[in-house]
């Protein structure tokens, strides 16, 4: 396995980093960008920067968040939220993201996976998945808006025919443990990390660093995102990360 990557997840709804549980009750948090900033300066592998209401309003604030925040962070950020062409991929590209998460557009025309990975590559083009679990118990469905709109598409299937179409990583964040600070969803995560070959970065739940060994053993997952963890000031950060080393597992900058 290669190096765990330790990634923070900034949820924004213009101005504002926000956050919510199960996607929904958001609280205003701060500047989005000086929380970036500061958990690059903690030693953050990765920043992920998700517009939450972008897709419900048809368009996305965060180029000037990512155009500010790229002049100060020096590591790989990834931007999702209101994506629908490639002219959208562009402007995320030319503010200063690394990677695109795209999650509503592809749910209506997968064809934008591989048109946006011919034409920027597949490490660019990143699937975000919101997951629920089917009220059966047995499996999960995909959602988009935020959590807001049912797909009708099974999670683990659409992971696997987004691989296929170009995707290069996938945003996997269970809506059912988000926000809850009670872990991963370690089934959901082994689930979809068996059936595609592409990293998958576990997000929704983390409120340990136990949670993470849990995800990274169990659910076989190559990145963890967190967010309430940090916005809150829980645990700092290098203890974060001493916490996973000591567990025995390697991370980006060990």
């Amino acid at each position: 396995m290669v190096n765990l990557r330790l990634i923070a997840r900034l949820d924004v709804k213009a101005p504002n980093l926000i956050k919510g549980v199960h996607l929904e009750g958001l609280r205003k948090m701060g500047d989005p960008q000086q929380h970036a900033q500061s958990y690059y300066q903690a030693g953050i592998d990765e920043i992920i920067y998700m517009d939450v209401v972008a897709s419900l309003y048809n368009r996305s604030s965060l180029h000037e968040i990512v155009q500010r925040t790229a002049e100060q962070v020096f590591i790989p950020i990834t931007v999702g939220g209101g994506i629908r062409s490639l002219d959208d991929v562009e402007t995320m590209l030319r503010s200063g993201a690394d990677k695109v998460a795209i999650n509503t557009a592809a749910t209506v025309r997968p064809k934008i996976i591989s048109e946006v990975a011919r034409r920027f590559g597949s490490q660019c083009m990143v699937l975000s998945i919101e997951a629920k679990r089917r009220p059966s118990g047995e499996g999960w469905l995909a959602f988009a808006d935020n959590g807001r709109e049912h797909t009708n598409r099974d999670v683990v299937e659409w992971a696997k025919e987004a691989v296929e179409l170009g995707a290069g990583e996938i945003l996997l964040t269970s809506i059912d443990q988000e926000g809850t600070r009670k872990g991963f969803d370690v089934e959901l995560t082994r689930a979809v990390s068996q059936a595609v070959s592409v990293p998958v970065i576990a997000s929704g739940g983390m409120g340990s660093v136990d949670h993470i060994v849990d995800v990274v053993r169990e659910g076989k997952a190559d990145a963890v995102a967190m967010a309430d963890i940090l916005h809150y000031k829980r645990q700092p950060f290098s203890e974060i990360r001493a916490g996973v080393v000591d567990a025995g597992i390697a991370t980006r900058r060990s």
